[in-house]
């Protein structure tokens, strides 16, 4: 590939990414759903301005793709703060963490992405500094070795994360806003998807914009991405607008079915009834067998599976469900095991 390939994909990735930011919401007043979780977060945000305080700590969880970032990004712009962005992974030392806390002005969002993935001794700093806004570091070693008191302003740290359960109960403890976002409905998604629709200038029926939604996974990132490939097929059809037959064209092409169910997600209920006759199965196996990480199947394909039925959980592992043999146009086993 030559200088000039180089230099087109990395305008197509600036470009990528521009769209990307614009399909998010700034406010409140542009993001759609999760209403509960909106009006306790403005409460909570009006309270915190009123008393001329940074807002209490915040923990979002939930499946990927459903806006915890958008909300960090949303909480920040309401708060009229700066909001620093971070992933749990990339914090390796204490080095990591004190450069980052640094640069944080008073009543700042501090944004940590797959906070379950904080190395254990950052997460034990990050204690003092979420409770007191310090945190005491140890420089140097052996005799020479001595601590350093670093105070820190008054700031908010927006943890996310898709593995609630992995976060340890000191940490989690010492989030005083937790909320657990859920799946989008069909009417909700529909009106992301006409309102991305608006942002990429792009012509959908409302039909054609509520056949997408009910492919999307309650999700917005899987909505908006399904979208731009629809909107790809029209623009090479040289249609003006999307139409729901379009819409139904592109996702059979796409192999997702329906039920929103991807090729993924038929390969793993497929396996589990060809090899295991529908479990029960543990999730080791699962992910062996699909070639993927443990944690990819718990967080990605297992928690729709679970929520539309297709799979359950049951004391001696996850299960296939009769929904889900009839869905893959198979029969289901003459009794299906209860837990």
């Amino acid at each position: 590939m030559d200088s000039q390939d180089l230099t087109n994909d990395s305008v197509l990735d600036d470009q990528e990414q521009a769209v990307e930011k614009s399909l998010r919401p700034q406010f409140f007043r542009q993001y759609i759903g999760q209403e509960r979780i909106k009006y306790e977060l403005q409460v909570y945000i009006k309270a915190a301005q009123k008393r001329e305080e940074a807002l209490d700590h915040v923990l979002l969880y939930g499946p990927p793709g459903l806006g915890k970032t958008t909300l960090a990004l949303v909480i920040a712009n309401e708060l009229g703060v700066n909001l620093r962005s971070t992933t749990g992974p990339s914090i390796e030392k204490a080095g990591d963490l004190v450069a980052i806390l640094s640069e944080l002005q008073a009543g700042d969002v501090l944004f940590i992405d797959e906070i379950h993935r904080l190395p254990k001794n950052i997460e034990e700093i990050l204690y003092s500094a979420m409770e007191d806004f310090f945190i005491d570091i140890v420089v140097g070693q052996g005799a020479q070795a001595h601590a350093i008191h670093y105070p820190l302003p008054p700031f908010t740290l927006i943890g996310a994360t898709t593995q609630a359960g992995q976060l340890s109960a000191p940490l989690r403890e010492r989030f005083g806003i937790v909320e657990h976002l859920i799946y989008y409905d069909e009417a909700d998604l529909t009106q992301i998807i006409l309102r991305s629709a608006d942002v990429l200038q792009v012509e959908i029926e409302p039909e054609a914009a509520h056949a997408l939604a009910r492919r999307s996974r309650g999700t917005p990132r899987v909505a908006n991405r399904l979208l731009k490939r629809v909107r790809d097929f029209a623009q090479v059809a040289d249609q003006d607008r999307i139409q729901a037959a379009l819409v139904q064209k592109t996702l059979d092409q796409l192999q997702v079915d329906s039920a929103g169910l991807n090729s993924g997600d038929r390969k793993l209920l497929q396996m589990m009834i060809d090899l295991y006759q529908g479990g029960p199965l543990g999730l080791k196996t699962m992910a062996v067998n699909i070639g993927e990480e443990q944690e990819t199947v718990e967080a990605v394909y297992e928690p729709y599976l679970l929520q539309q039925g297709f799979l359950k959980r049951t004391v001696r592992g996850r299960m296939v469900t009769n929904k889900a043999y009839q869905h893959l146009g198979l029969t289901p086993p003459q009794k299906e095991e209860t837990k």
